[in-house]
């Protein structure tokens, strides 16, 4: 046999091992809830874009350009501004084979090796592991409640300054943030900005989770109040419609989206995804938002109930605002890595904490878990199986006797 391990190239990324299929009681990823995927109105909007203009699909792009499908990037268009507050046009917006995709061309824009890159102390694995691969260093900023520190953000930029480094981006979730779910207020998407256009630093606003608010109400997009012009914006209907669809946005300015085109050279994100999501966006979207957001409240109120039940006080956490996870904090003597090393021989996956900061030992007891896609049971069954390897492996939570007075 041909030894192919001769020939890999330097500096590929760890093989990946057999896909084993989903955990019994799956809190990783992020996976929707499969009986909310709008099924019956997709295959319908399937059929009507076919039979109106399914011999397109015989030319690269629909032969409507590179930049993606016209009617979704105009839905997209007209999404952003009702919801976001952002002005914007088809010309502005890029489609893209999802999010990740839209980062992985902003990284390949913006950076080389040896950068650095400002970041959430907690942020995306996915944003970290991209950064890593490229030789960027990514220097987290602290969060509470409502996100993104600014008095931090700006020790930071002075400090960066002061060592002659400049940042080449501001990379923010600041609406649903992942893994907090916090969101980040009004005057402190402003302060960003003005710290933002003090330092000459644009920012990298990901957006893919702003959809799922339980309130319905968000702040305008950081892209909406820039007065620069100085926000990239990456959006996605993963989280929203199906993550399987794969199908994200990039909008940004001209001289920004043509550089991105010209690095985009995949022949064009899928266009059959792009004319159903279309078709079925402009008549359903806001309905199944708000159904889905519903759908998914009452998961997250059954998760941090089975929480409260099986960890008792042990396990802290802020309810989240919105989309899909929980950010949970467990006493000081957690391992969370090998927490979920242990969790996931009994059957449980979670995303252990410090593989999404810049602070493995701040987040070292935290955990992120994903409560859109398994049924109320199961997150109870899950979490009630997760409380029994804890307290196997660290001793928490404590079993305390219910004694009679």
């Amino acid at each position: 046999m041909f030894d192919f391990t001769k020939m890999f190239a330097a500096n590929l990324p760890a093989a990946s091992g057999k896909w084993s299929g989903l955990a019994k009681y799956n809190f990783t990823g992020g996976n929707n809830d499969a009986p909310q995927i709008p099924l019956d109105d997709l295959v319908t909007a399937a059929s009507n874009v076919l039979r109106r203009e399914g011999r397109n699909l015989a030319v690269y792009n629909l032969g409507t350009g590179p930049q993606g499908y016209v009617p979704l990037r105009d839905f997209i268009a007209g999404k952003l501004k009702r919801d976001a507050g952002m002005s914007c046009d088809r010309d502005n917006i890029l489609v893209v084979s999802g999010s990740l995709q839209a980062l992985d061309l902003v990284n390949a824009l913006l950076t080389d090796k040896g950068d650095v890159v400002i970041v959430e102390q907690e942020t995306y694995q996915g944003t970290l592991t991209r950064l890593a691969q490229r030789g960027v260093r990514a220097i987290g900023v602290p969060l509470d409640n409502d996100g993104m520190r600014m008095d931090a953000l700006a020790s930071t930029l002075a400090d960066l300054r002061s060592a002659n480094v400049k940042p080449k981006f501001i990379y923010t979730i600041p609406t649903v943030q992942n893994p907090t779910a916090t969101i980040l207020t009004q005057q402190r998407r402003l302060e960003m900005l003005r710290l933002a256009d003090e330092y000459g630093v644009p920012i990298v606003e990901d957006d893919c989770y702003a959809d799922l608010i339980w309130d319905r109400q968000r702040p305008p997009a950081l892209y909406a109040s820039s007065k620069s012009d100085n926000v990239i914006h990456i959006g996605s209907f993963s989280k929203s419609i199906a993550p399987a669809l794969r199908v994200g946005y990039i909008v940004a300015n001209w001289t920004v989206l043509s550089r991105l085109l010209a690095l985009k050279n995949d022949g064009g994100t899928g266009a059959l995804e792009q004319m159903i999501l279309a078709e079925y966006c402009i008549n359903h979207f806001a309905d199944h938002v708000e159904q889905l957001t519903r759908g998914l409240k009452v998961k997250l109120d059954c998760l941090t109930a089975a929480l409260s039940e099986s960890f008792g006080t042990s396990a802290e956490f802020e309810a989240s605002k919105g989309g899909i996870f929980l950010w949970v904090k467990l006493p000081d003597g957690v391992d969370a890595m090998k927490l979920s090393q242990s969790a996931s021989k009994a059957g449980v996956a979670i995303n252990p904490g410090p593989e999404w900061s810049t602070n493995a030992s701040f987040s070292k007891s935290r955990l992120r878990l994903c409560f859109a896609h398994p049924a109320p049971d199961d997150i109870r069954r899950g979490v009630r199986t997760l409380a029994e390897v804890c307290r196997n492996e660290f001793g928490i939570p404590q079993v305390i006797a219910n004694v009679a007075g």
